[in-house]
């Protein structure tokens, strides 16, 4: 969802410079170096954001109770996704978010949007036992939608490693979306835009 359907940096960003100040008196953190933080394949955000290794509750509530306004304030689409969305739909793919977002502020967001109509199940980190780059989330969402290895084909967009290295343990096909929170990635097939997803989606081979 984040750094592929939604461009949601700054609203994140903000939400967390908040707490920053409020709990830990410290200067704020631009766009990029939490979006970076966010995408590193082995982190500890806590530490990174707060200065802290244990991510305190008072903290998580203060970024809670912040972000549920805060996530819908500047939250964009990135350009072509209403399209794709569009595209897929009329000709019956059917479509699922799987994000390591808490799932009240990924629906808040996409129906904020006006997008969540598209999906068929929007599953975040509090619905499963563990989040991505764990293949739980992309198994809960096969199960929904009758999967069917070797007959139907299925692919998991994505924007970071996690989500690659959950479509590979998932035994789907990982496509890096190249035009959100990084431009640079691997997975089975790279994505510079929503456009050349549709490219790589209606190949012959594929469907």
């Amino acid at each position: 969802m984040d750094g592929t359907l939604i461009d949601s940096g700054l609203d994140i960003t903000l939400s967390i410079n908040h707490v920053r100040k409020v709990c830990y008196g410290l200067d704020p953190l631009s766009v990029q170096s939490v979006i970076d933080a966010i995408n590193a394949p082995v982190r500890n955000l806590s530490e990174i954001f707060y200065g802290n290794p244990i991510y305190e509750e008072r903290a998580r509530k203060l970024f809670e109770c912040h972000y549920y306004d805060q996530c819908i304030q500047n939250v964009t689409l990135y350009k072509g996704i209403p399209d794709l969305l569009e595209n897929l739909s009329k000709n019956g793919f059917l479509m699922g978010v799987a994000t390591n977002a808490p799932s009240v502020f990924a629906k808040r967001m996409l129906e904020h949007l006006e997008i969540d109509s598209f999906f068929k199940l929007i599953i975040g980190a509090d619905n499963v036992d563990t989040p991505k780059p764990h293949p739980q989330m992309l198994h809960r969402h096969l199960e929904q939608y009758d999967y069917r290895s070797g007959t139907d084909y299925a692919w998991m967009i994505g924007d970071n490693t996690k989500d690659m290295e959950a479509a590979q343990r998932a035994g789907i096909t990982g496509i890096f979306a190249g035009w959100g929170f990084s431009a640079q990635g691997e997975g089975d097939y790279f994505a510079s835009s929503p456009d050349s997803l549709l490219d790589i989606i209606y190949q012959k081979d594929n469907v």
